[in-house]
């Protein structure tokens, strides 16, 4: 990196611009045919990235990545969970791009609140299934370290580009309200216990990993999100509106200029941090 500062005055402008510049990196993206995943294999692509798109649905992660409009991007069906998948990601990303620039860790199992889910997601605590609980902690927590440790000699070689982006949430640093998933007609939803822990527990790996690295050159931050439009009822979208201090749930585009962010140079001296972009949520 250089001083902008330092340059001549008519170089300044494209200097400040190239910052947020992500062409030709390769980014391995987890959890990359889901609702957000796809925003961000297709903003990404468009601003010229590689984008490895990776999921479970293999044939979903077939079609988001023949759909990006930009660069060439890669589909690889697997279980980010299981360490031989996870080879085989590693093996079949350098085979087709021959170096990885960014990892980001975006995987997790979310239960759903939307209308075709009104009546899941009802267990209390007290009854909450361990084989859920181990799912969960698998999907969301495991799968990251496995993906980190295994991309690493990769993302060493990239230098000062190389960087981990752990997509989080506000329930990793706020406990659930759990008034929002009550609709008042005795239908009680919860938000199982699984998904803040493991959220916290991103965090974690978030900072072990920066501290770890950042000596080498690697940046490890954390991408936190709030609560994204995705077919909820409409009291669920008034409770969590009124719950939010810019009175809305999010886009699945607000999210995609953030994590480019943290991707580029634009974030070079951030590391260890969490990127909180949640409406104002954890705000009060």
């Amino acid at each position: 990196m250089f001083d902008i500062d330092e340059l001549p005055a008519e170089r300044q402008i494209d200097a400040m611009q190239s910052v947020f510049d992500v062409r030709g990196r390769v980014i391995v993206l987890t959890g990359g045919a889901g609702l957000l995943g796809a925003a961000y294999s297709h903003a990404l692509s468009l601003a010229g990235a590689h984008v490895v798109v990776v999921d479970v649905d293999g044939d979903a992660a077939a079609r988001v990545a023949a759909a990006v409009p930009g660069e060439r991007a890669l589909a690889v069906q697997a279980d980010v969970s299981y360490p031989p998948d996870v080879a085989r990601l590693v093996r079949e990303t350098t085979a087709a791009f021959g170096r990885v620039n960014a990892l980001v860790n975006n995987a997790a199992l979310d239960p759903k609140f939307d209308v075709d889910h009104a009546s899941a997601n009802v267990e209390d605590f007290e009854h909450y299934p361990l084989s859920a609980w181990q799912q969960a902690i698998a999907v969301n927590l495991t799968a990251p370290f496995l993906c980190s440790q295994a991309f690493m000699p990769h993302l060493l070689v990239s230098g000062e580009r190389g960087t981990i982006v752990n997509v989080a949430s506000t329930y990793g640093l706020v406990a659930p309200d759990q008034r929002l998933y009550d609709n008042g007609d005795g239908q009680r939803g919860i938000k199982p216990p699984t998904y803040p822990v493991t959220k916290s527990g991103i965090i974690g790996l978030t900072r072990y990993l920066a501290a770890y690295y950042g000596s080498q050159g690697l940046r490890v931050n954390a991408l936190v999100p709030g609560g994204v439009l995705a077919g909820h009822e409409a009291g669920f979208v008034q409770r969590y509106a009124e719950r939010t201090p810019l009175g809305r749930m999010a886009r699945r585009d607000e999210y995609s200029g953030a994590l480019q962010f943290l991707l580029s140079d634009a974030s070079s001296y951030m590391t260890g941090a969490c990127l909180v972009v949640d409406g104002g949520w954890t705000a009060w």
